[in-house]
Parts: structure tokens; C-alpha cells; sequence
């Protein structure tokens, strides 16, 4: 079992940047092939996936929307997953959620993943 608890979330005004960690915990945590994921929510709109990266490999991958002003990275020796967002826009707004999948695929769906955190909430004003 996997227990992911985001943080880092706020209120910043547009143009600004924000830094969210996902920190990894639980038993089953071996190092195994394995994939994270960042997902948002904004009120009246589906969960979608925001990026995602393969942990051994460090393989990236992003929704069109934030490519060139988000970064996914990873710390393996911590067990954490961190999105860098620059250039916020109003758009980001949303509730970012954390999730993890067995596997070294980086999908997009999000029933391919098997662990979520609680979700940090990120406001970006005009």
C-alpha cells in the first residue's frame, strides 16, 4: 500500500510560480517500476491529467496546456514527486491531486492509477 500527501499549494497572483511536492510512503514502496502522475480539478470540470513521470526512468510527460511552463521531477532517494508551475495562469486554478500506478506507463487516464493523495488546492488571481 502507498500513501501520497500533497503540499505546496496557494494563492498566487498571475505570472507567479508555485512549487508542489507529493511525498510517497507505505510498505510496498520498493522502487519497483512504477509511475507518477499530477492531476487537477477545477470546480465544475473532469479531473485531468496534468503530468506525469516514469520513476525509473525520469521520462516526462505533460498536457499540451502547461508544456513549457510546468516541470515534473522526481527525488528516488526521498519517495517525492515535485511539479514546478511557472508563468501561472487564472486556468490553473484548480485542485492538484497527487497519484501513483504500478507500472513504468505514464498514462493519462486516471483509472490507470492506483494511489491518490488528498489534493492541494491552487488559486491563481488576475
Amino acid at each position: 500500500q502507498v500513501q501520497l500527501v500533497e503540499s505546496g499549494g496557494g494563492l498566487v497572483q498571475a505570472g507567479g510560480s508555485l512549487r508542489l511536492t507529493c511525498a510517497a510512503s507505505g510498505r510496498t514502496w520498493s522502487g519497483a517500476a512504477m509511475a507518477m502522475g499530477w492531476f487537477r480539478q477545477a470546480p465544475g470540470k473532469e479531473r485531468e491529467f496534468v503530468a506525469g513521470i516514469s520513476w525509473s526512468s525520469g521520462s516526462a510527460y505533460y498536457v499540451d496546456s502547461v508544456k513549457g511552463r510546468f516541470t515534473i521531477s522526481r527525488d528516488n532517494a526521498k519517495n517525492m514527486v515535485y511539479l514546478q508551475m511557472n508563468s501561472l495562469k487564472p486556468e490553473d486554478t484548480a485542485v492538484y491531486y497527487c497519484a501513483a500506478r504500478h507500472g513504468s506507463g505514464v498514462p493519462a487516464l486516471r483509472s490507470s492509477y492506483d494511489y491518490w493523495g488528498q489534493g492541494t488546492q491552487v488559486t491563481v488571481s488576475s
